[in-house]
């Protein structure tokens, strides 16, 4: 194969897929070890859901980080000083290109250069047919190409005769000048649209199926995580009990506002870091309504029997967790979602890994550069070692728990919802076992641990 960055292969040792956050956090691992790999990129640049000019990106102009700049930044590489506590989605994607260029990984980027196709060739190894029309063979497959690209499209009895399509086509305020907009879903990219038809529209409305936790972006004048991940140690049962506490007195009861009351508790389920919407609610510039029944023309039913008409609806009803140039059946899947050996590794195939599937509520960055540590050191060890197999008998028949105590709520979003406290220590430990051959431990008691609050930006789902 006759690359476009200046190399010639035919075959590598690890194809990665996806140029975003965590296929950078990759090469910049594997361009630590004696591997030959490249990361395979359908844009003409880095940056992933970020880059809001990229065909098919979910990215909108208000979007905004809902982890803090300060815990957010890629391991030995700060965002800017100069940027606000919670930059914006322009200011992020010049910080992932910063990323990019400071450790020299677009060398080793294949852009505007798709996988079409990916599957096993008859000695192992992975097939990749690309869009170039030219094919490259890999030892070792890992799929990056995030989890916000394939909508998740729900359909409601009756007919709509206004304008409905799924979030991730909204890109600004000037689609929604003058016109009635409902947005169904209250996840953090729901609730942002809402805030934003709130601003703009003639009359906004918020459809929710359940009622959520919405937690300030700053408590005491600091940035929520800042807080959270400064402040003291405390058991999960009091962690619980003084964050619902602290919410209830900064937020009050939301039924006031028309919200449902939540049927969880706090941390069950991703936070909405977002308290703006409340403001919208309490001034009627956004109206609450339950979850849609039905369409009746130019009208749209709630489960209350309610009625309102409605010009333009925007389903803000989350993404499918999916690698699509993976044949069915590739990734086993657990509650709608990929069943992987620590949100990672697919149990059945020992040379395919995902990087970016697993969620969590903390910063991403970070944990990904963690994550691919783990990877890179399956991907690179030789098929006969030690530390393959040890690789190989833990994704078939390890279980840890990595919910660290927390009763999320039942829901596809949730399927494979992880604590990060539990997640870290369990990677450790993983780690410790394969590459140094320690003996994992047995489930311990629930730790003590600091709270976590924020996670990925694209937290979209609110069902």
């Amino acid at each position: 194969m006759d690359s476009s960055n200046g190399r010639d292969y035919d075959s590598l040792d690890v194809a990665v897929v996806g140029a975003g956050p965590a296929g950078l956090c990759l090469a910049r691992r594997l361009a630590g070890t004696d591997a030959s790999f490249a990361v395979f990129e359908r844009n003409g640049d880095v940056g992933g859901v970020w880059d809001i000019d990229a065909p098919g990106s979910p990215m909108y102009e208000s979007a905004h980080f809902i982890s803090s700049k300060t815990l957010s930044g890629f391991p030995g590489f700060p965002m800017p000083d100069r940027y606000p506590d919670y930059p914006n989605h322009r200011q992020i994607l010049d910080y992932i290109r910063s990323y990019a260029d400071r450790f020299d990984l677009r060398r080793h980027i294949q852009f505007e250069c798709g996988v079409l196709h990916a599957a096993l060739d008859a000695d192992g190894s992975w097939k990749l047919d690309l869009s170039d029309g030219k094919s490259v063979k890999a030892r070792y497959l890992v799929c990056a190409n995030g989890v916000t690209w394939e909508p998740h499209i729900v359909t409601w009895p009756g007919r709509f005769d206004g304008e409905i399509r799924h979030s991730v086509t909204y890109r600004d305020v000037g689609e929604l000048a003058g016109r009635r907009v409902l947005v169904i879903g209250a996840g953090n990219s729901g609730v942002d649209t809402a805030c934003d038809a709130a601003f703009a529209a003639e009359q906004a409305f918020l459809s929710v199926r359940r009622g959520y936790h919405f937690i300030p972006k700053h408590i005491f004048g600091t940035p929520s995580d800042v807080f959270a991940h400064d402040g003291p140690r405390v058991p999960h049962w009091l962690e619980v009990r003084a964050f619902g506490l602290m919410l209830r007195l900064v937020n009050g009861d939301l039924t006031r506002l028309g919200l449902p009351k939540p049927d969880h508790r706090v941390f069950e389920s991703h936070p909405l870091m977002n308290t703006q919407i409340l403001h919208y609610l309490s001034h009627g510039d956004c109206i609450a309504k339950p979850d849609v029944r039905s369409f009746d023309g130019p009208e749209v039913v709630f489960a209350d029997g309610s009625r309102e008409r409605i010009d333009l609806i925007l389903t803000a009803t989350g993404y499918h967790h999916a690698s699509p140039y993976l044949d069915e059946g590739t990734l086993e899947l657990s509650g709608g979602r990929p069943d992987l050996y620590l949100g990672m590794f697919a149990r059945d195939h020992a040379n395919l890994a995902v990087l970016g599937f697993v969620e969590f509520a903390s910063a991403a960055y970070t944990n990904f550069d963690t994550m691919a540590e783990l990877i890179v050191a399956d991907a690179t060890a030789p098929a006969d070692s030690i530390v393959r197999r040890r690789f190989s008998d833990l994704k078939a028949t390890h279980r840890p728990d990595l919910k660290g105590g927390h009763r999320y709520v039942s829901s596809e979003r949730h399927a494979n919802y992880v604590d990060v406290d539990a997640y870290l220590r369990a990677l450790a430990e993983v780690k410790a076992h394969v590459l140094a051959g320690a003996a994992l431990p047995p489930s311990a008691r629930r730790p003590q641990r600091r709270v976590q609050l924020v996670g990925r930006r694209r937290s979209v789902v609110g069902r």
